[in-house]
């Protein structure tokens, strides 16, 4: 049984960095073909933020993050990372890691993705 589990959530101010954390178990991080990050804030739909291919060769950024967050990858701690720096109030969101084994999907498309944390908490004060 494929789990995902974030971790590194909490509230932080504006400007500040914080690393959130996916830990897999049941299947080897770098066998998924994406592994990425969504968040979602209440009464909106979940928006795509980060995604990583198998390979670890090709990173996909929503443009609202672009050149402050990293996604990266730990293959023998077998965990995905989300590295964000200068952080903004509007980063204020639920942060959940997903991984699919979906060939040629949409990396931005969160139906194509099959395996998904229960999410952390990110808090940006102004």
């Amino acid at each position: 049984q494929v789990q995902l589990v974030e971790s590194g959530g909490g509230l932080v101010q504006a400007g500040d960095s914080l690393r959130l954390s996916c830990t897999v178990s049941g299947r080897a991080v770098s066998s998924f073909i994406m592994a990425a990050w969504f968040r979602q804030t209440p009464g909106k739909e979940r928006e795509f933020v980060l995604a990583l291919t198998k390979t670890g060769g090709t990173t996909y950024y929503a443009s609202p993050v672009r050149g402050r967050f990293t996604i990266s990858r730990d293959n023998a701690k077998n965990t995905l990372y989300l590295e964000m720096n200068n952080l903004k109030p509007e980063d204020t969101a639920v942060y959940y890691c997903a991984a699919s084994v979906e060939l040629g999907l949409n990396a931005a498309d969160d139906k194509k993705y099959a395996y998904w944390g229960q999410g952390t908490q990110v808090t940006v004060s102004s």
